[in-house]
This record gives C-alpha cells, structure tokens and sequence, in this order.
C-alpha cells in the first residue's frame, strides 16, 4: 500500500518514513504543503500522514482542497496543536483522524491500520484459496505450510491479495508496492512474481497468481491455467 506523509521537519519525516517502509509500506514525501497538494492530486494513495503546521498552505487547506476533489483518501493530522476546539477544526475539515506530536510510532502504526481497515484496506487476515496472509504479524501460510518471504515479496502478494479477482496492472502495482521515483521500469515487477510464484509452488499453492497478457496479474480465488 501506498502512503503519503507531508511534513517539514525532514528528521520527522525520515523517522516516518523509514519506520513505515519496515512495514512494507511503499512511501511518499512531501515537504510543504503545495508539493503535498500536488502528489495528492495526481496520485492514488491510500492514505496520507498530513502535518498542520507545514510552509505554504497549511495541512488544513491541503485537506480541504483534497475533499473538495472528491477524494476520500484517509487523512491523519500530526500536529502539536492539542486543544479541544484544534481537535475538532481538524476534523471539521475533512480528517479522519489526529495525532498528537510528540508521538510513538506504534501509535501512528495502529492509527493508519485503524483507518484502512475501516476501508477495506487493512485486515487481521487476508486469504485466496488455500492460501491466508496476516498483514499485522507479517507470516504468510499456504494451508499449514508458512513461507518465509522477503518484505518486497510480502507487499507484491499483500497488494495483489488485496485485490483478489480484479486485474492489477504492471503500472498501479509499482505505484503501491515500489517507490515510483526509483523504480520507472515495471520489468522489476515480473523477477518479483517469478519469485513469488516458485516460492507459491514449493508451498503447494500452484497457480495463485495469473498472467494478464498485455496488462498485468490477477489473483482468483479459484486458479486454473495460469500462465
């Protein structure tokens, strides 16, 4: 999955994303509020972490000007401003939720998956066939028999469980699972599902994930004739 942080302090902002990264979130940053606005506005993500007190415009504005869009992307305020009527401003403004600064990660870490699991994004356990994945404890089993993958391999299969029996293309999957800025050929993505496929057959779970010629993959809950 596919998050955003806007924050100006570049100490906080590297805590954040590096910690979330270790959770095999693929991970954006914005410094102020323009750029903010602007990765929002052009990109899918599936949260995003906003500072309120950021140059340019301010996280409110961002957040106003993000619903204004129609976008319904989850919203968490970070921010040392903690009375009550801030509180409520925030939330008046189109947030999902607010944090105060300063924070532990593992506050922020249960806050996000609070919000995507009210979207459907972010669950205890994940499943497609034989095959069940725990988004929390990071362990992936394909009937009794646990895998052992690498945290890329974990977030591929994590997306494309997600999104299990809807094609996934080569470009939304390196958009959620790969930092685009570093990854511009999806060619990646195929050694990755290689990967992921062999590890898949040694477990006995054959076939989960199919090819979509000329697009991408696909996960069925029931796979027959993969390529």
């Amino acid at each position: 999955m596919r998050l955003l942080i806007v924050e100006d302090e570049p100490g906080i902002a590297r805590f954040l994303k590096e910690g979330l990264e270790e959770e095999y979130y693929a991970v954006d940053v914005a410094p102020d509020g323009k750029s903010g606005l602007d990765h929002a506005m052009t990109n899918d993500y599936d949260l995003i972490l906003l500072d309120w007190m950021i140059p340019g415009l301010s996280g409110v504005e961002v957040c106003r000007q993000i619903r204004q869009a129609g976008k319904s992307v989850p919203i968490i305020f970070l921010t040392a401003r903690d009375t009550i009527e801030d509180v409520v401003f925030g939330l008046e403004s189109g947030a999902n939720d607010y944090i105060r600064k300063p924070f532990e990660f593992e506050e922020v870490l249960a806050r996000i998956r609070v919000q995507l699991r009210g979207t459907g994004q972010d669950g205890d356990v994940l499943s497609a066939g034989p095959l069940t994945i725990n988004p929390v404890t990071h362990q992936v089993f394909c009937g009794e028999n646990e895998m052992t993958l690498t945290p890329k391999e974990f977030a591929l299969l994590e997306y494309l469980i997600r999104n299990k029996d809807r094609p996934c293309s080569r470009s939304r999957i390196i958009e959620h699972v790969w930092d685009i800025h570093f990854y511009s050929d999806t060619s990646v993505i195929d050694v990755y599902i290689n990967f992921l496929r062999r590890k898949l057959e040694s477990a006995g779970c054959d076939n989960l994930i199919q090819t979509i010629r000329g697009i991408g993959y696909i996960v069925r809950e029931a796979t027959k004739g993969a390529d």
